[in-house]
């Protein structure tokens, strides 16, 4: 079951850039900043309400972050769902006819997630969030 829209993603070239602007422009800290190897990227997460803000920048060329900066620059990468269970989703999305990244949940930053074609979503990645 869908639950709320969890964060949305902004790609950057460059997080510290990013996260000192967003600092400065609206007086908010990220609550956190990593580096997530397995997906290629460095993330910060900014808490606004019961949402988030999620900057990402590619540590690694051949990342699929990399290559949306390379093609389309900086801006929103892609909206993020929190559900009940990304795997039950998932295979709902897919029995629909949807077309997708993950054909099962795996490990992520927000939870247990799973990814969305944009062609599926009118040209948006959807990733969709298992709090775990």
């Amino acid at each position: 079951m869908i639950k709320r829209i969890d964060h949305v993603a902004i790609a950057v070239n460059n997080i510290d850039d990013a996260v000192a602007s967003f600092e400065k422009l609206f007086g908010i800290k990220p609550a956190k900043i990593e580096d997530v190897p397995d997906q290629g990227v460095k993330a910060a997460l900014i808490h606004i309400g019961d949402t988030e803000l999620e900057f990402i920048q590619p540590i690694k060329p051949d990342t699929g972050v990399a290559k949306f900066l390379e093609n389309k620059g900086e801006g929103i990468h892609h909206i993020c769902i929190e559900v009940d269970d990304t795997d039950e989703e998932l295979k709902r999305i897919e029995g629909e006819g949807g077309k997708l990244i993950d054909k099962e949940g795996r490990k992520g930053l927000a939870g247990k997630i799973g990814f969305i074609h944009p062609k599926s979503v009118n040209g948006v990645l959807i990733e969709l969030a298992q709090k775990v």
